[in-house]
């Protein structure tokens, strides 16, 4: 589609099980991307890739905006939103999820923190405490943003990516580790976010 062209295309194709929603695109120069490049945020501004470092958290600040843009223009309700059952996976969870994820990257490379909701009496209280409430998704999006702050601050402070750690293993590994991690639950962020109002795009 030209660019000038209306801003959101729609394809034919419609979403099994839920008859009433096409799939979209806000992209006019390719219909299977999220955005234009123009208007894609994970487009430059990244961490200048000069060495296995700067590769690694260019990857992880990459798929984390992902899991942003996925969940972009959605309200609590949609964000609660289930994939099919039994699964209690939703794009409010994934956030929840991956807030706890961050917290336990730094968990295994010893520091002592608690988990943030997961309990010895509900192991998927991430998953199962993303209600439809303002607040949760508020409270949830908070924590997110913290703890992937609190890494990035705790991988600036290890200059040696292949310094041992607390598992026994290295920095390196454990970020490409979150990477991976990320890189799965976008995926699952592709077609919670396609069921919910047909957005496509990588």
């Amino acid at each position: 589609m030209a660019a000038g062209a209306e801003s959101y295309h729609h394809a034919r194709m419609r979403t099994s099980g839920t008859d009433d929603v096409q799939r979209w695109t806000t992209s006019t120069v390719h219909t299977d991307m999220w955005a234009d490049p123009d208007d894609d945020p994970r487009e430059g501004g990244g961490t200048v890739v000069v060495d296995e470092r700067g590769a690694l958290l260019d990857a992880l600040r990459h798929f984390r905006l992902t899991l942003e843009l996925k969940c972009e223009g959605l309200d609590a309700e949609q964000l609660a939103l289930r994939s099919v059952p039994p699964s209690t996976m939703s794009l409010l969870g994934l956030i929840r999820h991956m807030a706890e994820d961050e917290r336990h990257f730094r968990r295994l490379a010893g520091e002592d923190t608690p988990r943030i909701y997961r309990t010895p009496d509900d192991r998927d209280a991430d998953w199962n405490g993303a209600v439809a409430d303002p607040a949760v998704v508020e409270d949830a999006w908070r924590r997110w943003r913290e703890e992937a702050e609190l890494t990035d601050r705790f991988v600036a402070a290890s200059p040696d990516l292949g310094a041992p750690i607390a598992d026994g293993g290295q920095l390196r590994e454990l970020l490409t580790m979150q990477i991976t991690e990320y890189a799965r639950h976008c995926g699952h962020a592709d077609l919670l976010r396609e069921r919910i109002d047909g957005r496509v795009g990588q």
